[in-house]
């Protein structure tokens, strides 16, 4: 339950804000050499692989692990651990399009604020990932 109300809720206002905003800045910004042109389109893809995942969490995984867990949640665990390191493929583009969510000097207040709202974003991600693959799976997964 925290999961869902801490992160998976979040990510989707986050996400949600974000994508407008990035395209906001595009648009006004579009003949600057250093404006994120693409960053929309990139929060858009990570939007609908986390939106996937978490689906994925919701009606699958977190209802067996109230239930208890079962023999057979080890794979979903894995697929799920999958989803993560996909995650991190698809974040480096917007790490990299971004200079690492650091605004060149000239930026508005609008691309100043995408870029820390971003940031934001993809530290909330890296925790409830880490939360996850560290401490939740573990005590749900079969060891031989």
């Amino acid at each position: 339950d925290y999961i869902l109300s801490r992160y998976h809720e979040r990510h989707r206002a986050d996400l949600a804000e974000l994508i407008p905003l990035a395209r906001r800045v595009e648009q006004v910004h579009a003949d600057d050499p250093e404006a994120p042109l693409g960053l929309a389109s990139d929060l858009a893809t990570l939007a609908q692989e986390i939106e996937d995942h978490m689906v994925k969490e919701e009606r699958m995984l977190f209802p067996t692990m109230r239930d208890g867990g079962r023999d057979t949640i080890t794979r979903p665990i894995t697929v799920l651990r999958a989803d993560h390191d996909r995650h991190a493929c698809t974040i480096a583009p917007i790490r990299n399009l971004t200079a690492d969510l650091t605004p060149p000097a000239h930026a508005c207040r609008s691309w100043r604020t995408l870029y820390s709202r971003t940031a934001i974003l993809l530290d909330d991600l890296g925790a409830h990932i880490a939360l996850e693959n560290e401490r939740l799976f573990p005590w749900f997964e079969v060891v031989e």
